[in-house]
């Protein structure tokens, strides 16, 4: 399951493939799935959460890459 770092959030495609496609599942049942159930149905569940565009400008923002303090050093 691959999910994009974009506005939409989600790789629809992609998650329709694999719900309808791979899994064999009928619409209304992917569609009333959670993102982790869908997961597990595929054995995904063990692999780290995709980091979304959100999360990761929330890390920058915490993590700088330029020196905060004196001689480069952070606070």
């Amino acid at each position: 399951m691959t999910c994009v770092a974009e506005a939409a959030g989600f790789d629809w495609p992609g998650l329709m493939r694999l719900g309808l496609g791979k899994l064999g599942l009928r619409p209304d049942d992917f569609w009333a799935l959670t993102p982790i159930e869908l997961a597990v149905m595929a054995g995904l569940e063990g692999q780290p959460a995709t980091c979304l565009r959100s999360r990761l400008d929330e890390l920058a923002r915490a993590f700088p890459d330029e020196p905060r303090g004196p001689k480069g050093k952070g606070m």
